[in-house]
């Protein structure tokens, strides 16, 4: 079995960032269930996760929680945008698993990337990854209806946490339909059915919590995919 994709943050830059931004990083263990920072608090960090999951949520006025990303080891979050005053999160961190974290102050960082201006220029292009990611999946939420939202989630997944196997990719991340539903902004007996329909038609199967997509061409075609890289078309 091997990884489809695994392009994390720490994949895609290079060795002598990699090295100054583990120089004025501090890492620390955190358990499950520990919020690393919440919506609307001052944004002075930014975090890598080095071991764990981290999920990221935004609650609604209304209470309904919205899961925006399930993010992994080599992942970088927290506020990106830099040399702005008075940022604040837009989003709230909980690790989901024990796990480490490095923490990078944002004055630290700026100072890096003042100083270095080829580390500037691959910070930048990270950034636009993460814009572009992030533009691709808030228009497949808004515009694709519900089973387009869901189709499109379980591909991303695919790309993200997917590991081929003999009949398909087994996304190799725990859910239940109530995590599915905060995904995509909807309602667990909602994705239940759709869940159902996808199974009676063979597209995917589930066992004790684990999806294996079976024929991800079905999900493709019902989206008219238009083939964004999967580095891209992450969750």
């Amino acid at each position: 079995m091997e990884n489809i994709s695994d392009k994390t943050f720490f994949q895609l830059i290079p060795d002598e960032f990699r090295e100054e931004l583990n120089s004025i990083s501090v890492d620390v263990n955190y358990p499950k269930d520990t919020i690393l920072y919440m919506d609307g608090e001052k944004a002075d960090n930014l975090y890598f996760i080095r071991t764990g999951s981290v999920k990221i949520s935004k609650t609604t006025l209304e209470g309904k929680e919205l899961t925006l990303y399930i993010c992994k080891p080599g992942e970088m979050i927290g506020e990106i945008a830099l040399f702005q005053p008075n940022l604040t999160y837009t989003a709230t961190a909980e690790m989901i698993e024990d796990g480490s974290v490095g923490i990078i102050a944002r004055s630290a960082l700026e100072e890096l990337l003042t100083k270095n201006s080829r580390l500037a220029v691959e910070f930048m292009k990270w950034m636009g990854i993460a814009y572009r990611r992030n533009q691709s999946k808030f228009r497949d939420l808004m515009l694709l209806g519900k089973h387009g939202a869901l189709y499109s989630t379980l591909i991303r997944m695919t790309n993200t946490y997917g590991i081929k196997v003999k009949d398909g990719i087994l996304i190799d991340l725990f859910l239940t339909n109530k995590d599915l539903a905060n995904f995509i902004g909807t309602t667990r007996e909602s994705v239940n059915r759709m869940l159902n329909e996808l199974r009676k038609n063979e597209v995917i199967s589930i066992d004790n919590g684990f999806i294996t997509v079976h024929n991800i061409t079905f999900l493709k075609e019902f989206l008219e995919c238009d083939g964004c890289p999967e580095d891209i078309c992450r969750i």
